[in-house]
């Protein structure tokens, strides 16, 4: 299996707002405790998910997450047996996809600690191997990870991921890499903000890629050029409204939150198709587009 973050794909894991976020009740008792900025509309966050999942559809199968584990794993042990959140709707954060399977990550944020055995059952039914998970006091989630290339990753060291969570997670990829940059991330608005290393950087082909660049080390900066990147710059005023979260569905065909009209004109200009899907609810209020929202598969076979 190809590890990559620009397809193309043999299927997409997703769970549907829906299932994650329930009812306008769960989302009353939920949304301030998880940091959204308001609360999502229950209805219409259904509808554009439903939007959403058309676009998807166009380019790969998409399966749907289960929404409770129905048994709990060893990887969970290490914690309390916490339910699924709002926040589970962003499914991409409880693994990191590689070429030998899944590595079910342990979550910075406390209470998202039940996504991984939720996604660890979806990836057995669908047969993609667990091959492994981070544990205590490790910390990966897998919006702090990134493919740039088949066999070299960049991961975020943040609020979400540290320094144990790295190490076990390079033993784990083990000889299915060559190089994992690690990347300091900035303190930015803190711990309690929704801060990824995709945040700010989402390939979309082998040599293309959107970035912020006023947040970006400059080591790593310099590194996706020296690697032969052209990097489309997302400007200030799109980047809280989520232009630098762009989720390749194929090299150069891309899927990002409407509302960025400046680097969707980037986008199209360095020769990217781009679709936009509406986010208000599913995106803007949690701080997860679009590849938050998703967990691509590679295409081929398990190493």
């Amino acid at each position: 299996m190809s590890a990559s973050d620009i397809g193309p794909w043999s299927g997409i894991l997703v769970r549907h707002a829906r299932d994650a976020f329930i009812d306008d009740a769960t989302i009353a008792r939920q949304w301030q405790a998880l940091n959204f900025t308001a609360p999502p509309d229950y209805a219409r966050a259904v509808e554009q998910y439903e939007g959403f999942l058309r676009l998807l559809r166009t380019n790969a199968p998409v399966h749907e997450c289960t929404r409770t584990p129905e048994h709990r794993g060893p990887e969970t042990t290490d914690r309390a047996a916490p339910q699924l959140t709002l926040d589970s709707i962003y499914v991409r954060d409880a693994s990191v996809m590689c070429a030998r399977g899944a590595i079910l990550c342990r979550m910075g944020k406390s209470m998202r600690d039940a996504e991984p055995a939720v996604l660890g059952e979806t990836c057995r039914s669908l047969g993609i191997p667990v091959i492994g998970a981070i544990t205590a006091p490790g910390k990966v989630e897998g919006g702090d990870v990134t493919w740039l290339g088949p066999r070299r990753a960049a991961v975020g060291r943040g609020y979400r991921t540290n320094d144990e969570g790295i190490r076990q997670l390079r033993g784990l990829l083990g000889t299915t890499i060559d190089e994992l940059i690690v990347v300091p991330l900035p303190h930015h608005r803190g711990p309690g903000d929704v801060f990824h290393l995709m945040s700010i950087v989402s390939p979309v082909d082998r040599d293309l890629a959107v970035v912020y660049s006023p947040l970006m080390p400059v080591p790593f900066r310099e590194r996706l050029i020296d690697l032969g990147f052209t990097l489309v710059e997302v400007p200030d005023d799109e980047f809280e409204s989520m232009g630098a979260n762009v989720l390749a569905l194929s090299p150069r065909r891309c899927l990002m939150v409407d509302g960025n009209p400046k680097t969707r004109a980037a986008l199209e200009r360095a020769g990217a198709e781009v679709l936009v899907y509406a986010g208000s609810e599913i995106s803007l209020k949690g701080g997860g587009g679009p590849t938050c929202l998703t967990r691509p598969i590679g295409m081929g076979t398990w190493l």
